[in-house]
């Protein structure tokens, strides 16, 4: 299921030069990210998006802003396949396991995401916080209604959620990397199989 990428007021406003090259700054930063990680420079970014460094602070004054978007916008996306997992899959495990499933599978095409973890900040985080909030309230929604139908433990939180797609990232970065072989698959599957109660064969 595509999205499209959720865009604010002031964006939506732009002159159409403006916001082509916003997108060539965020589409250079992703595949700056995928390369170096933390280590992403400001002015390798904008020489790649072809863009002079002034017009890159402009859009993004600090690497902090420019990671906070980039963070923004993938998990706008996510939030809106969590809803729709809400609202067109009735089935409270079903539609929760394969939620985590597909962000897995998402996460596992992109360098960028799985080794943004490493250039997080405070201040990044705050600049996404509201859709992070979003998409806390979407995967809540399915876990009460998993819990409601006797199919996940009573102690599973959001945060158990948060700590397993962070962690997949970790690991996928590092096979990408070629640093140590991991089975994300697998692992991911074991930690579904502890979340669910209810089915002896859950992991299957």
């Amino acid at each position: 299921m595509a999205t499209r990428e959720a865009v604010g007021p002031a964006v939506a406003r732009m002159r159409a030069d403006a916001r082509r090259n916003r997108e060539r700054i965020l589409d250079a930063a992703r595949a700056t990210f995928s390369e170096h990680g933390a280590e992403a420079q400001m002015d390798e970014i904008a020489r790649r998006a072809g863009v002079g460094v002034g017009t890159l602070y402009r859009h993004f004054p600090t690497k902090d802003a420019l990671v906070g978007e980039l963070v923004r916008i993938k998990l706008a996306d996510f939030a809106v396949r969590a809803r729709a997992k809400f609202e067109q899959d009735e089935r409270p495990w079903e539609s929760f396991a394969d939620l985590l499933r597909e962000h897995a599978e998402i996460a596992a095409r992109d360098a960028a995401q799985q080794r943004m973890v490493f250039a997080m900040t405070r201040e990044a985080l705050e600049a996404a916080q509201p859709t992070i909030n979003e998409l806390i309230a979407a995967t809540q929604a399915l876990i009460d209604r998993a819990k409601a139908a006797g199919v996940v433990r009573e102690d599973l939180v959001v945060d158990d959620v948060r700590t397993l797609m962070c962690g997949l990232g970790s690991i996928m970065a590092a096979d990408a990397l070629g640093v140590m072989p991991y089975d994300w698959r697998r692992h991911l599957e074991f930690v579904l199989a502890g979340m669910r109660v209810g089915c002896p064969d859950a992991a299957a």
